[in-house]
């Protein structure tokens, strides 16, 4: 499930937390709502910006592997 999190601070800071997106797709996500809320100070990519998002309905079957007998 894809949630985005927004934490607001009295100093008007803002803090955004994206999970459930793998991949650099977060920054699509997210660009629209930055850009409306303002200057971007910094970024700090997770775990699952790293991730490569796996696409299961393209990807053929694997191939049994055969063990010899001896």
């Amino acid at each position: 499930m894809e949630t985005l999190e927004f934490i607001i601070y009295p100093d008007g800071r803002v803090v955004e937390t994206v999970t459930g997106i793998s991949g650099s797709s977060c920054a699509e996500v997210t660009a629209a709502i930055e850009e409306q809320l303002g200057c971007v100070i910094s970024q700090q990519p997770t775990s699952e910006y790293f991730a490569e998002a796996l696409d299961v309905e393209g990807q053929q079957s694997i191939p049994q592997i055969v063990h010899s007998q001896w």
